[in-house]
């Protein structure tokens, strides 16, 4: 029986890197719709889930994509609200990468270092990748710093990593650079989730910082997040600080992407969203 998988991005065109990432990860058929509506979810789903019965549920599955991450979000709950007792597929979200690209930085963080009880500052904290990284680093035991130019964003981010993780992370204003120093005092962990093309870190600051292990940065167009590295170091040593470029995360996030869809078909019961994405990553190694 082929392999399906339903793919509901809520973008006028469905995503062409997760169609193909889904094939290379095992997909036979891949039914890509795009202007979604996540009132449009539910019979969708219905229509993956009232086709195969029994043990053939495990063959069809649901990934939900899209650049907009809270319709990304609210999508996933429509299409779990859809199922009932053992009359379901299983699912994934990663809306813009977001759940694969964080899981993948930390990752690659905590295959270098134990982050328990360390100073970790996650830079653009407030978006849907900074905002998971802070949550994982936050998961494995990190003291997670999050930062904003904006105290009032810095602190509503915050609360949303309380409320949906039921983690604490401190939220931090770096309005200039000397703010930025600040923020890096004592730290051990330093990574950038920003937006593509926007420098957060100097080069002079980082370099000139004593307590710094280990780096990650998940911008590849330059200007890159971190000034001075490149996007394609994968673990390498700078300045006594292992570093990981955007590139070097991406592939990881590749590996980790198209591990997570082929797990979709060893059974019909999976959710996998943040939380489970990032588990798999741990068992992948980096």
């Amino acid at each position: 029986m082929k392999k399906l998988l339903l793919q509901l991005d809520s973008d006028k065109h469905p995503s062409v890197f997760d169609t193909i990432t889904a094939y290379d990860a095992g997909a036979d058929h891949v039914l890509a719709l795009g202007n979604v509506a996540v009132e449009d979810v539910r019979d969708l789903v219905y229509g993956a889930m009232f086709t195969r019965g029994g043990k053939d549920l495990k063959n069809s599955a649901v990934f939900i994509g899209g650049s907009d991450v809270p319709t990304g979000e609210a999508m996933l709950k429509a299409a779990t609200d859809a199922f009932f007792g053992p009359v379901r597929v299983s699912v994934m979200a990663d809306p813009n990468g977001s759940n694969t690209t964080a899981a993948a930085a930390v990752r690659k963080i905590t295959s270098v270092v134990d982050v328990k009880g360390k100073k970790a500052v996650v830079f653009a904290g407030t978006g849907p990748v900074g905002l998971r990284a802070c949550a994982f680093l936050a998961k494995e035991g990190a003291d997670v710093y999050l930062t904003s130019r904006s105290m009032e964003r810095a602190k509503s981010a915050c609360e949303l990593v309380k409320s949906r993780f039921n983690l604490e992370v401190t939220p931090h204003q770096v309005a200039d650079d000397e703010a930025v120093k600040g923020v890096l005092e004592g730290a051990h962990i330093l990574m950038t989730a920003g937006a593509a093309g926007v420098m957060l870190v100097e080069e002079d600051t980082w370099k000139a910082n004593p307590t710094i292990e280990v780096m990650a940065d998940v911008n590849a167009v330059p200007p890159t997040g971190i000034e001075g590295i490149k996007p394609h170091w994968d673990g390498k040593e700078k300045e006594r600080k292992v570093v990981f470029g955007a590139l070097g995360v991406g592939g990881l996030k590749m590996k980790v992407h198209r591990a997570c869809v082929a797990r979709l078909f060893e059974g019909n019961e999976l959710v996998l969203d943040a939380e489970e994405i990032f588990a798999i990553a741990k068992e992948i190694g980096r």
